[in-house]
């Protein structure tokens, strides 16, 4: 990316964030349904990536409830942005009126013992808004961020989050993210990590969603090293049972034991496939609040392979 580039998504971000936490909520949320509508008709690039992730999860569907399924899928991700530049003003009452969770008691439990907690998490949802309830009515959250460009945008991103109460560990160009990661479980953290796209390159290839795709080994390999307790644990919207717009619930499922026999490998192989079984129904079930629009799947990561191979003899 050109540093004009950069310069212009840097503003472009900072004047959203701006603006639309001064908006009143009705009108903030309208707009970015607009904007939604306006890039599903455009498609472009992440739409048609959607659009192609949507119809492997959900082959039964027609070509046109697929089209709405990815409209609703584009309404539900440009909700998150908005939640998200909204959510530093968001007071406490607020914040835990907007979340509903299930299946929280055994991962209270844990905490409360003194035991750390993994979480295995989707793009699913806010997650950083349950990132934030989290931290505020659970446990302090420590997670991992992609670094992005340009560095002033990211750095924002970890202010923005870090302000919410949780821990941010960049990636890359850092600390050892692996070794971080192990010490805040040894002193009974919460760690929550997106692990539905590998990004080292050293995950696992796993059955998800009726395909192979490549997902992070970081929760199983932190859970089976320090003994934390892994937990499936998958974000989705739905309607508030009373009035305008949406909350978020966070679903903690049951927690995924480490096998008593194999190999650290084969053991976190196994402890991976039955945290992506449990994504895989989610993400069946609330296809439009997966907001995956990167390559996922082992099939189409060949063909991105091949293309940069042919870019590179170009």
């Amino acid at each position: 990316m050109s540093r004009l580039a950069e310069r212009a998504k840097l503003v472009g971000y900072r004047t959203g964030w701006s603006l639309v936490r001064r908006m009143p909520a009705r009108l903030a949320y309208g707009c970015f349904d607009l904007m939604a509508d306006v890039s599903w008709r455009r498609g472009g690039k992440g739409v048609e990536r959607m659009r192609s992730n949507y119809a492997i999860v959900r082959p039964e569907l027609t070509p046109t409830e697929l089209d709405a399924l990815v409209h609703a899928g584009m309404r539900s991700y440009l909700r998150y942005w908005c939640e998200s530049f909204r959510l530093p003003d968001c007071s406490l009452d607020d914040l835990v009126a907007g979340v509903r969770t299930v299946g929280i008691d055994p991962v209270r439990a844990h905490l409360q013992s003194g035991r750390s907690a993994v979480m295995f998490l989707g793009h699913m949802g806010n997650w950083d808004f349950g990132g934030a309830w989290s931290t505020t009515q659970l446990a302090p959250v420590t997670t991992v961020a992609e670094r992005l460009k340009p560095e002033e945008l990211f750095d924002e991103f970890v202010a923005f989050r870090e302000g919410l109460g949780m821990r941010i560990i960049p990636l890359t160009g850092g600390l050892d993210v692996f070794r971080e990661l192990t010490q805040a479980c040894r002193d009974g953290a919460l760690v929550a990590l997106l692990a539905d796209r590998d990004l080292t390159n050293g995950g696992i290839e796993v059955d998800f969603c009726g395909q192979r795709a490549r997902m992070a080994v970081g929760p199983a390999a932190l859970a089976l090293n320090t003994g934390a307790a892994l937990h499936p644990c998958m974000v989705h919207y739905e309607p508030r049972p009373q009035g305008h717009g949406w909350r978020t619930v966070v679903t903690f499922h049951d927690a995924v034991e480490p096998p008593p026999e194999g190999s650290s490998r084969e053991k976190i192989q196994v402890m991976t496939q039955a945290c992506a079984d449990v994504l895989s129904q989610a993400v069946r079930e609330h296809t439009q609040d997966w907001h995956m629009m990167q390559r996922v799947f082992s099939k189409d990561l060949v063909g991105e392979r091949a293309s940069d191979r042919g870019g590179e003899r170009r």
